[in-house]
Order: C-alpha cells, then structure tokens, then sequence
C-alpha cells in the first residue's frame, strides 16, 4: 500500500490520525511487542502507518509509543521512508497513549512541535494492517455527522457472563450485540474535551474510546459495518495469517507492458487472455521511455508484478525507466517488486540470439535492482 497525490477529504473536512502503538505484547509472547514483530521481514506498524499514509486526504499521522521504542518507531520511519508521521511519547495505558497523542493538536506545551488540530481525528490500532480507504472515508463521514462513528463487525463467539463459583451466570444473545473494531472516528473537539473530562480510572482501566464520547460528551456514536479484513493481530498464530494475506495480495495483479509493435502488441494480447482466468491483469502498450500516465496510474494502485515483452537488444535501457519509476513511488519499501523481462527473438524483424555478454548485463542488471528489492527474472522465447 503507496502513498497517493493529496486528495480532498471526505466532506471537504480536515483529517489526521493517531495511531496507539505502545503495548507490550503479553498475549503474543516473546520480548519484542506485537507492533514491532517483523511480517515479510518489515514491523507490523510500519503496514498500519502505510494503510493511512496511502490515503491522500489524511494530513498527519501520529504514532504513539512507549518511551524506550521511541528510537526504534523513529528509525522505521526513515528506513521505509515514511511521511507526515510524528512519533509521540506513550503513556502507561492505552487511553494515556491515545490521550497525549491528541495532545500533540492541542497543547503547545506538550509537543515542540503543534501539529494543526483537524476537524475529525481517526483513531486506528497499529496492529491492525490491512484497513482500506473505504472503509475509513464511511468512519469519517460518519463522524462528521454524528460527532462520532466506528467500525463494528458480527459477534463470533457468544458472550457469557460468569458467576462468583465459576459457573455460568448468563449469555448475550449474540445477534443483538456487535464486536467493536477499529478504525474510529470523531470531531476533534469532541474526543479531546472526552479525554479531558476522564477520570484516572477512566484512563487506567477503560478500552473503548466511542463509550467515552458518550459518556462525557452525550455523543452517541454511527456504527459504520466493517469489512472482515479489520482484525486485530493480538496472538502468535495473527503474524502468520498477516503474512499470508500479504502474499496472496502481492500474487494477486500483473501487468503486462509491451512496445506499439503488431508482433508484440499480439504476444502482449494472448499473455493477459491465458492470465485472467487466475488473476487481475492489466495490460498495456506502450513505450517504457515515455513518463506514460496510465503506467504511473498503475503503478500507484499497487501493482508489484510487471511482465515486459519486448525484441529490443537495448531493452535493459528502457527497463531502467521502469525500476526509476517504481523507486520514485517508494512501492519497493513495502513489498518486492517483482519484473519479469521477455524477449521475443524474432528473426524476421531482425532479432539477435542473446549471448555471453548479454548474459552477464542482465545479470547485472538483476543484483543492482534486487539492493532496491525489485527482482528481475528473464525469460527467452524464440517467436516463429
């Protein structure tokens, strides 16, 4: 997931985010915390910092996190060349963290840098990787209506309630009742004189930030249905479904690029056509060495597979315009690229057969781009 052109909000509002990251991570277990555990070798935060920083319309994003990962966010954000994140100092609960990350907006004194307080202020879990715009534009707007909003999803697991000797006291009639999920959304002012208002027990014991906006702002949160994708990764066994969706979302869309020439305009016809009935394909034509508008519209929808056909023995130059393009977006920071060059030796156009000298500038070619982990692959196909 890439960042975008700015864009206007939903509702012409102004909207930022903060991003609780300060847990421990008792339930997953082991000595790193949940939010820095590597999937697909990259912190599970920095995928939840993406998933907001893609979305043009969001103005600033705040990450909150304990005082000794405070480095350690810092050094992510660098390293995976993220922006318009500000990394805050947590407190020792949940609604503390989230607290002085609204602080940020609002009191001079707590940050040396006063971020501009937005209208509405999304408030999302950072072990929760995978939410996508849509989902958050409805919270938003939502909250621009309602003062406050959030994303619900259908109860799993029937809710019981315990007697004093350990038997069952009652159940909940699970179609009556919703699993409270993340993101959230309210007007600023709102949440902020909530927070305000909170009493120490409140912040110290307390988990649901809808139930403060109603409680100390008579705010009755719109519950906005999610999509099934908002979980949070909370044990062990979530760090490898995260990282299998990962993987199924990477092998998912190709492209497939080819030069305006009939022969490889036809190769790059029937290569789509065999390819669909598997995955979404996009396919076009066009010369690598022009900034072409609809190549760069794909690239920023998150395409990570690219399929080059071409007869060219220079190819490799025109190539290079690809692997700039795809450094420029920052799309390899998230995920590998994968480029697959095909050369068609087509005799009657005057091919050439690839030699040992060819062979070793591909080669080249390949360990150079995989530093930017972009993985070039060849494949020769002698066309008659």
């Amino acid at each position: 997931m890439e960042p975008r052109s700015r864009g206007a909000a939903p509702g012409g509002v102004s909207v930022s985010a903060v991003l609780p990251a300060g847990g421990s991570g008792e339930r997953l277990g082991g000595a790193t915390p949940k939010q820095f555990c590597a999937v697909q070798g990259r912190p599970l935060v920095s995928y939840a910092v993406r998933a907001m920083e893609r979305i043009s319309w969001i103005s600033d994003i705040v990450v909150v996190v304990s005082p000794e990962n405070i480095e350690t966010m810092k050094s992510i954000i660098e390293k995976y060349g993220h922006k318009r994140v500000t990394v805050v100092e947590g407190g020792i609960t949940r609604h503390r963290s989230i607290f002085n990350g609204l602080k940020v907006f609002a009191e001079n004194e707590f940050s040396s840098h006063l971020l501009q307080k937005p209208e509405v202020v999304i408030i999302h879990d950072a072990v929760r990787p995978f939410v996508e715009e849509d989902t958050v534009s409805k919270v938003v707007m939502a909250a621009k209506e309602h003062g406050a909003a959030g994303a619900i999803r259908p109860l799993v697991s029937t809710v019981i309630a315990s007697a004093a000797d350990g038997c069952l006291d009652h159940s909940l009639e699970r179609a009556r009742y919703r699993a409270s999920e993340m993101p959230q959304a309210f007007l600023f002012d709102i949440i902020y004189e909530a927070y305000q208002q909170c009493t120490d027990y409140d912040l110290d014991y307390g988990t649901e930030c809808l139930h403060l906006a109603l409680k100390y702002c008579k705010t009755n949160a719109k519950l906005v249905e999610g999509t099934p994708d908002l979980w949070k990764v909370t044990y062990k066994r979530d760090l490898y479904a995260a990282e299998s969706i990962i993987k199924d979302n990477l092998s998912q869309q190709v492209c497939v690029i080819t030069n305006v020439k009939e022969t490889l305009a036809q190769v790059g016809f029937l290569l789509p056509e065999s390819l669909k009935s598997q995955i979404k394909v996009e396919a076009i034509s066009v010369s690598l060495s022009k900034n072409d508008s609809c190549l760069q519209s794909i690239i920023s929808g998150q395409c990570y597979n690219f399929v080059c056909v071409n007869d060219k023995r220079w190819a490799i130059q025109e190539t290079q315009e690809l692997v700039d393009m795809l450094e420029k977006s920052n799309i390899p920071l998230l995920y590998p690229v994968v480029l697959i060059l095909v050369h068609l030796d087509i005799p009657e156009n005057n091919s050439f057969s690839i030699g040992m000298e060819d062979l070793t500038m591909i080669k080249k070619f390949a360990r150079e781009t995989k530093k930017k982990n972009i993985l070039v692959y060849g494949l020769l196909i002698q066309y008659k």
